[in-house]
């Protein structure tokens, strides 16, 4: 468990954290003062209302997972596939990019407790194509996998491009520094044709006691002809009207919309918020993500979808909504059929 908690910064990379604009008063912070950690009251109130709510906060049967169609050959279209939670591929003018991959059975430092998958991976690791960049929103463990990121550093040569302090946990766990890409919020790096940005979201870090010695960031990965952002974990806050303004209009966005809680509002959007966020960007087709694999918040399974679907449809919002594994041709993406709705 130890090497899962990961490591502070240090050195020549804590002397570039400290520069950041966003670190102040010894960590990283959001634009605006943000309410993180519930209250006793309102930690009594979650108690109670996981033990009585009543919520069904797991299907009533599979999760229907659907074998990923990629293959090794690239085109120049945009299609995306989303593989559970937030981990998601996104095959852009000919590269391959890979958003918080996690393979592993629960999102946790630890193999026996903490949040375990509702569905399987809907493939292994090395039947993945090749690929040109893993991207890491930030160092939670559902979104940041020890045993993931080692497997994809001995099997691969990829390069991970991840926020300002989070290249301090991959050097530990035996990522090479020349494929470690540090980004701060509005810097760019280019990796096979693409420009990959750090944007800004409001969130918040940390794998053990102490919070926000690393950054949270959202993205955006630009092509020649297509580009596609991606939410991380965010609250929604008016940065998105200035993303999307500065660097859209967008294709598609993956957008989080669950593991929302009245307790956290700040850190989590909301589905009504998600198709908010994603008109501020100025998108095109809506891709949920952040849901239906891993329990963090205490409500049913299905209601992000269900919400995010009836908001889309009020205000006419393009949507698709994959299963695990399903592969999304933006162009033509497949209409909403409510899946997800069998097993409420």
């Amino acid at each position: 468990m130890g090497a899962a908690l990961g490591t502070t910064p240090d050195g020549a990379r804590a002397d570039r954290v400290r520069r950041s604009p966003q670190f102040r008063d010894g960590a990283f912070r959001n634009r605006a003062v943000t309410h993180v950690t519930p209250s006793p009251g309102q930690s009594r109130s979650m108690l109670r209302e996981l033990l009585f709510g009543g919520q069904r906060r797991h299907p009533s049967g599979p999760i229907p997972v659907v074998r990923p169609e990629i293959g090794q050959d690239t085109d120049t279209g945009l299609h995306i596939t989303w593989f559970g939670h937030a981990t998601t591929l996104v095959e852009l003018d000919g590269a391959r990019v890979l958003f918080d991959p996690v393979w592993s059975d629960r999102c946790s430092p630890s193999t026996v407790v903490g949040p375990r998958r509702l569905h399987p991976a809907p493939c292994r690791l090395d039947e993945l194509p090749d690929l040109d960049a893993v991207i890491i929103s930030h160092d939670h463990y559902d979104h940041l996998d020890l045993p993931t990121i080692r497997e994809l550093t001995r099997s691969t040569a990829v390069p991970f491009v991840v926020p300002l302090g989070v290249g301090a946990h991959l050097q530990r766990w035996g990522v090479p520094s020349a494929r470690i890409v540090e980004l701060d919020w509005e810097e760019s790096a280019a990796i096979a044709g693409l420009r990959i940005t750090s944007t800004a979201a409001q969130h918040f870090s940390g794998r053990g006691f102490k919070r926000d010695g690393t950054l949270w960031s959202s993205w955006v990965v630009a092509g020649p002809t297509r580009r596609v952002f991606y939410t991380g974990d965010s609250g929604y806050f008016d940065g998105y009207a200035e993303i999307g303004e500065r660097h859209g209009p967008f294709d598609a966005a993956l957008v989080q919309i669950g593991a929302y809680d009245q307790n956290w509002p700040d850190i989590h959007m909301t589905p009504e918020q998600g198709v908010a966020t994603h008109l501020d960007l100025r998108a095109g087709l809506l891709i949920p993500v952040h849901w239906a694999t891993f329990n963090l918040a205490l409500h049913a399974w299905t209601e992000p979808a269900d919400r995010l679907w009836r908001e889309a449809k009020a205000l006419d919002v393009p949507l698709a909504v994959p299963r695990p594994g399903e592969r999304i041709d933006v162009d033509e993406p497949p209409p909403v059929d409510g899946w997800w709705q069998l097993l409420g």
